[in-house]
């Protein structure tokens, strides 16, 4: 691979115009296709075979006009009036149908006729229901609370519920414009005195998403790679090739779209590893052709040096990336499979940029690659025994390393203490970042209306196999006075039968709301209790809806994240095996990126679900969050352990000893790292500045995996093993070491060349 990078580094350079074209051309090829196959983005989170998605094929069988709960482009607008009056009130009813009036006049509206005001539709269903029950001999405080469950005005009068569904196939059919047009219908409403809101599936879009994050993680980044190199050019130069990167990733992705189903977090996930790895990636490149060029004055050599050095280590650590957010398919979860496969396309990028568009970007600056200098360069040559703040930092552990080893596996042990708490669950307009129209509208509901009004499960009944079709209306009233009885079930009633009487959709309104987990506690209960009820009533049943599928992937999610962190820490050993010819510094790597996992998830249950220092309300942690972390951050991980273990083996198979060698990797790597790991951070944490609390948990979790991985693993941890050890670290048995290929990741097979012409002569020989 050496050697490959090698030409390729030199070639590059030479040949920079080339390159430098064939990546616009690039650009605007994945624009245009960009721009004429991209589709919509939907949060559609499905996992075939789940208990919900099974209950709703049947619900489908038996009554085929149902919607699908994922992808029905409803809408809901609340209106409340002002606090002590009605809206029946002469004053506020003009100025309900003044909104209803507005709501029909919008695109996609679909049939007028859907727009009922609230205390209209108040009355029909109370007299209908009243009807009902005289028919059916229902008592009337029954009719009259069933009523009152499904009605659209609030018990007071205060507060009404304005239901459609827009004129669109999908979600993702509904444009941006008609959402705009309902939201301008709510602010004249507004205006005129009522409060209202709007939420619902068919009022999402892509979440909002400013320049401001994006901004402040490059400002803070070009300001460390100033500090790292003391030259403007340079520093701007991992700035510039990442901004190539990452438009080329994200036009990548909207022109997927026509080929997969996207969720609108794929775009900014791709932002945030575009924008991190793409700078990082860089900086290692250009710092160690910095390095090389102290050692020769042909330029193309030094970069061909550089790239087979560098490179190699940036190619190992990208596909660990890649590897480990294409494994996300292995847990057999479709739109997490489409996410992960887009995020690790957007880490290919940034490697193919790094290794081909820099080395090319360097040839046409020439000299002038460090112009710009605002300090004296003070880069370490190889060979150089001299103290640096990376030698004194190894030095101290040294001095110390048990009470290192102690304190950190304690640290991070408590750290990851509140991670047993995990909850997972998905995203809910109850749930969303306050002041946004969805946890307002959200908020509004449950005040006015309970709880469980957005977290009613539909429970399917099927009476098909029942010898006499007259009892499935005693199975359907058996099955529903169960359901009533249950703990933490506010209301149970039937609200629909098919033609022939055989099947019923029992709808189950819970106390509490779809982020609680006595709601979860609820469906379990529902389920646990179905098979006695089958036996009992002749019937087959199911329970879905929205929020039973939502549970059903957030559990589903929750159980995988087990095995997946089992496969990428079995990854990791197998990897860091090949690279470092030893099995006792692979087991410490595995073992300290286990420990900053945990104690990453325990932080962010901390601050995101328990509401601790309160950045945010406490609320579940969204359910792909976990697990999208664990695959990033491991190959993170294992970046900086390439960066810093390998300058420790490369001292020490030249005949260093095992603790000077621990110095030596400091000595050289260390401020490289430490620079990288503070990009990363200030990239992902200025995402915390976004409005979406998903968004926030997202740059949280993976700036706080990323400290404590580099800080506190790599920093402190590894060294203070690598010093326990010693000799003992490089162990490796003589069978093994035939059986496994040789991966130069340093690009050893380099370093006894200085010239160009020699390089040449080995390469030849080899060839």
């Amino acid at each position: 691979m050496a050697h490959a990078l090698y030409r390729l580094g030199r070639l590059a350079h030479r040949r920079w115009p080339a390159f430098i074209v064939g990546w616009l051309a690039v650009l605007i090829a994945i624009g245009g296709a960009a721009a004429t196959m991209s589709q919509p983005m939907s949060d559609k989170f499905t996992i075939p075979g789940i208990p919900s998605e099974e209950a709703q094929s049947l619900q489908q069988e038996l009554f085929p006009d149902a919607e699908d709960p994922l992808d029905a482009p409803a809408a809901t607008v609340v209106v409340v009036a002002p606090e002590g009056e009605k809206l029946s009130d002469p004053d506020n009813a003009k100025k309900v149908e003044a909104l209803l009036t507005d709501l029909r006049e919008v695109p996609q509206a679909g049939d007028p006729e859907q727009f009922v005001n609230p205390v209209a539709a108040a009355k029909g269903m109370e007299q209908q229901y009243q009807q009902q029950a005289k028919k059916n001999g229902m008592p009337a405080a029954v009719a009259k609370e069933n009523a009152a469950a499904v009605s659209p005005l609030s018990e007071d009068g205060n507060a009404g519920l304005i239901q459609w569904t827009f004129d669109a196939d999908s979600l993702t059919d509904v444009e941006p414009s008609s959402q705009e047009e309902v939201t301008n219908a709510v602010e004249r409403a507004e205006r005129s005195g009522l409060t209202a809101e709007a939420s619902g599936p068919g009022m999402q879009g892509m979440p909002e998403m400013g320049v401001t994050s994006e901004l402040i993680g490059i400002g803070i980044a070009l300001l460390v790679l100033i500090l790292t190199f003391g030259s403007l050019v340079a520093a701007g130069l991992p700035i510039l090739t990442a901004l190539v990167g990452v438009g080329t990733g994200i036009l990548g992705v909207s022109a997927a779209t026509y080929f997969f189903d996207l969720g609108t977090t794929t775009p900014i996930l791709a932002t945030m590893l575009g924008l991190a790895v793409g700078i990082d990636y860089a900086l290692f490149i250009l710092s160690r052709y910095r390095t090389e060029l102290r050692h020769t004055s042909d330029r193309e050599h030094a970069m061909g040096l550089a790239l087979g050095r560098a490179g190699s280590a940036v190619v190992f650590a990208g596909l660990t990336v890649i590897i480990a957010l294409a494994a996300l398919a292995v847990v057999n979860i479709p739109f997490l499979t489409a996410m992960g496969l887009a995020a690790a396309g957007t880490v290919l990028v940034a490697v193919l940029v790094a290794l081909t568009l820099l080395p090319a970007v360097l040839g046409m600056l020439g000299r002038r690659a460090f112009a710009g200098q605002i300090r004296k360069d003070k880069v370490v040559d190889e060979g150089q025994h001299i103290d640096n703040g990376g030698t004194r930092w190894a030095k101290a552990i040294g001095a110390r390393p048990i009470l290192a080893v102690l304190v950190t596996v304690l640290a991070l042990g408590a750290l990851a203490i509140p991670s047993k708490d995990l909850h997972l669950a998905l995203p809910t307009d109850s749930t969303a970042a306050e002041g946004t129209p969805e946890r307002a509208s959200a908020d509004l509901i449950a005040e006015h209306f309970g709880a469980g009004q957005e977290s009613r499960m539909v429970v399917v009944i099927d009476g098909r196999d029942l010898d006499d079709p007259r009892q499935a209306g005693a199975a359907f009233g058996e099955i529903t006075e169960w359901a009533s009885g249950l703990d933490g079930v506010a209301n149970a009633q039937i609200v629909g039968t098919n033609q022939d009487g055989t099947g019923a959709q029992l709808m189950v309104t819970p106390e509490t709301s779809a982020a609680e987990p006595a709601t979860e506690d609820l469906l379990h209960e529902l389920r646990d209790g179905l098979p006695a009820q089958e036996e009992a009533t002749g019937t087959t049943m199911g329970v879905t809806g929205l929020n039973a599928i939502q549970v059903d992937v957030s559990e589903k999610l929750q159980e995988a994240l087990a095995p997946y962190l089992a496969v990428v820490v079995g990854l990791a050993f197998v990897l860091l095996m090949l690279v470092f010819r030893s099995i006792l510094v692979p087991l410490t790597a595995t073992v300290g990126f286990v420990l900053s996992t945990l104690a990453t998830l325990g932080a962010t249950v901390l601050i995101f679900q328990e509401g601790t220092l309160g950045l945010v309300d406490g609320a579940p942690l969204v359910s792909f969050l976990p697990i999208l972390m664990i695959g990033i951050v491991f190959g993170l991980a294992m970046d900086y352990q390439v960066f810093l273990v390998t300058r420790m083996r490369e001292s020490y198979i030249h005949g260093v000893s095992a603790h000077e060698a621990v110095v030596d990797g400091f000595r050289h790597g260390a401020r490289v790292v430490a620079a990288a790991a503070a990009i990363m951070i200030s990239v992902f944490a200025a995402f915390m500045l976004q409005p979406d609390n998903l968004i926030k948990s997202m740059g949280f979790a993976l700036a706080t995996a990323v400290l404590l991985d580099a800080f506190v693993v790599r920093m402190v941890l590894i060294p203070a093993l690598m010093y326990l050890l010693g000799d003992k670290a490089w162990a490796m048995p003589a069978w093994l070491d035939k059986v496994l290929p040789n991966v130069d990741v340093e690009g050893e097979a380099l370093t006894k060349h200085t010239s160009a012409a020699d390089t040449d002569e080995q390469l030849l020989t080899t060839a």
